[in-house]
């Protein structure tokens, strides 16, 4: 206690440091408020059923938001639609040779965010009116197509807010803004979920013991998240020595630090996307509320079909996103060109072998962690832990909370080191992920 409370000095004393915090925990805050503003004319009392249909879709969005979208706020697009702006800018990086080649150019990657916040606002433009027919009942919104479209460009201003947000936390605040502001809204229904999870258990389902065994096994999860997202193989690089003059260059031991999960949370992202889309044909009024058994399977998250098709999907869709976010050949290319070679090895496609074949072997292990990741609230929720709880014992919401923790924490330790500190720990040094809690998107 008394090393913690000297390290919380020590970061006060850091004036950079704390203003960066302080910045940083003010946004956080009018982001917070600003997600529980109604759209103007919507009854918040009259919000039916639509807005809290327990669907998977909805139930993704709303934590993503922090409860906004099914509250009608003013920010319940949220940063969703800058993210798949980012996702796809990121695709074309690798589909289109011209925007490839802009993102190797510092004048080009500021036209790349250009061209990202202007597909926001597109994406925005397409998605409210969906959302406000969807979503919002007819008895809590006024009639008129004026409403409406007020109502679309206030969502779409929103969106914009919160992604500037994001930009000023990322720029003068601490860690990744838009990380930050969905971590945020994941974190902000934990305290309510556990709150229903005590009452319940202590009511009659097991007590206190039962609280604390969830809890001891939640900490073990999340432990084993940390060392899924730390995880890395490092590959040895020997620098070739080079004489100039007196001086000589080179000759170093390097290592290149391939990470078990390169992927990050996106193939989560993606599989749930597609296993939702049986869920919407089931709802088809071509079935007239009786789908196919095998349908029906998949609208129930505790059902086997579901799970196991989550599961091969994501396994599927981390090695599709590691293969477009890890290039072995431009590794190989760079290593070649600064006279760096992996010791056994020749340079080139032998080396371009190496490390793809490298890196398809860790993959495989991550690959099946994270998709048990992806279906461990099934299980949790099977042994009778309420939906709202479970969903912090995996998928999307513990991987992010993990990731942008130890990224902020990373960026803490990194200004009491320079500052001849001692950092957040005793011994070893904490590894963030990436610079986004998506894996590659920043």
């Amino acid at each position: 206690m008394k090393n913690f409370i000297e390290t919380i000095k020590n970061i006060w004393r850091i004036e950079e440091l704390r203003n960066r915090i302080l910045i940083t925990l003010g946004l956080l805050l009018v982001f917070r408020i600003g997600s529980f503003i109604a759209l103007p004319g919507v009854d918040g009392t009259r919000l039916g059923s639509s807005t809290g249909a327990g669907s998977g879709l909805v139930d993704l969005l709303s934590i993503f938001t922090g409860g906004a979208f099914t509250r009608a706020s003013i920010f319940a697009l949220g940063v969703m639609p800058y993210i798949s702006a980012s996702i796809i800018m990121q695709l074309a990086g690798i589909a289109v040779p011209l925007v490839q080649k802009m993102q190797k150019e510092e004048s080009g990657r500021r036209k790349i965010n250009q061209w990202t916040r202007y597909m926001t606002i597109a994406i925005c433009v397409f998605q409210a009116p969906g959302y406000l027919l969807t979503y919002v009942d007819a008895e809590a919104r006024p009639e008129g197509q004026f409403w409406m479209f007020t109502s679309i460009v206030i969502l779409t201003v929103g969106t914009l807010f919160v992604m500037w947000l994001g930009e000023r936390i990322t720029e003068r605040g601490l860690g990744n803004g838009i990380s930050l502001l969905i971590m945020i809204g994941i974190v902000a229904g934990l305290p309510q979920a556990f709150l229903q999870e005590f009452i319940g258990r202590t009511s009659g389902g097991g007590g206190m013991v039962a609280v604390l065994v969830e809890l001891v096994i939640w900490l073990a999860i999340i432990a084993l998240n940390v060392m899924l997202v730390q995880g890395t193989r490092r590959i040895p690089v020997q620098f070739a020595k080079r004489v100039q003059g007196n001086k000589q260059y080179g000759g170093v031991r390097n290592y290149i630090p391939l990470k078990v999960n390169a992927a990050g949370v996106m193939p989560i992202i993606f599989a749930q996307a597609i296993v939702l889309v049986p869920m919407y044909i089931a709802q088809m009024p071509i079935f007239e509320g009786n789908p196919p058994m095998w349908l029906q399977s998949f609208t129930n998250f505790e059902s086997f079909s579901y799970n196991l098709f989550l599961f091969l999907m994501v396994v599927a869709f981390t090695y599709f996103y590691t293969a477009i976010t890890v290039n072995p050949n431009q590794l190989s290319d760079d290593l070649k060109r600064n006279g760096g070679f992996i010791p056994g090895i020749k340079p080139g496609k032998q080396t371009t072998n190496y490390i793809d074949e490298l890196l398809s072997r860790i993959t495989l292990p991550g690959s099946i962690f994270l998709g048990l990741v992806a279906i461990l609230p099934a299980f949790v929720m099977m042994a009778g832990v309420k939906q709202g709880f479970a969903q912090f014992y995996g998928g999307t919401s513990l991987l992010i909370m993990v990731g942008v923790m130890l990224d902020t924490l990373q960026q803490i330790e990194s200004y009491l080191l320079m500052r001849h500190y001692d950092g957040l720990m005793k011994s070893g040094r904490i590894k963030g992920r990436t610079s986004s809690a998506f894996g590659a998107i920043g």
